[in-house]
């Protein structure tokens, strides 16, 4: 196993594709933080791991939780070797109706929320000279329509990932980007049928990604045989970004 002996933090974990990459973590031998908003859904995802999981509930936009998050996984594990910034909402709106609360929501919880806790695990990975960071964009950061404020703020976390990469690759840290295309979340279930058939068409592969495909690729990142990556953007999208 990848992991063993590695301690993770995930956030956005309570469901969806942060829930699929802390079980897979687990998996794999990490002990996992399984961090979330709801604090229902971070407790339900750590009791259905088991021991090698713990629930670390918090709001990702607030320092004084985030750094009250990181102390309580170093307490019990000593360090926080990799971080998945995976937490993520939208608040979607046409530019001209958008308002300034669901513009200050998403980049609140999509930037800042990636920013917070990747200023607090980074000093002590690089004191111990490893470490792994990465991030969660979309193909949104690329534009769409209805999405001015997650665009924005989805750009915005690759920009923050090439810094962090070029700051801390001299101290053994690597930090990279996932992009998930169109995944089966809670947010995308909800979607008409006739609209998921309007993606599918779009998708070269001709299907839409599982959860746990996404978090495959968190955990190929985090390990020792991507070292040699960093400040890179991978697109998981089914080939939906081919050519753009």
């Amino acid at each position: 196993m990848r992991f063993n002996g590695k301690v993770v933090l995930v956030t956005g974990a309570g469901g969806g594709i942060g829930e699929a990459t802390a079980r897979r973590f687990a998996l794999e031998g990490a002990r996992v933080a399984v961090n979330d908003a709801n604090a229902a859904g971070a407790e339900r995802v750590a009791k259905e791991i088991g021991g090698a999981a713990m629930a670390v509930p918090g709001d990702v936009t607030k320092r004084a939780e985030v750094e009250a998050i990181v102390k309580r996984v170093t307490a019990a594990w000593g360090r926080v070797d990799v971080l998945i910034a995976n937490a993520g909402i939208n608040r979607d709106a046409m530019a001209a109706k958008m308002t300034e609360e669901q513009w200050d929501q998403v980049l609140n919880v999509n930037l800042k929320g990636t920013f917070l806790p990747a200023q607090a695990v980074l000093p002590g990975m690089r004191e111990r000279g490893w470490g792994r960071v990465i991030t969660t964009s979309s193909i949104g950061s690329l534009g769409n329509i209805g999405q001015a404020n997650y665009a924005a703020s989805k750009a915005g976390v690759i920009g923050l990932t090439k810094t962090l990469a070029l700051e801390y690759a001299k101290y053994g840290v690597t930090v990279n980007c996932i992009a998930p295309g169109a995944t089966m979340t809670s947010m995308l279930a909800g979607v008409p049928d006739k609209i998921k058939e309007q993606i599918i068409a779009k998708i070269p592969v001709g299907r839409i990604a599982d959860p746990s495909e996404i978090a495959a690729v968190h955990c190929f990142l985090a390990s020792d045989e991507a070292a040699f990556i960093t400040g890179q953007v991978l697109f998981v999208d089914g080939g939906m970004t081919v050519g753009i």
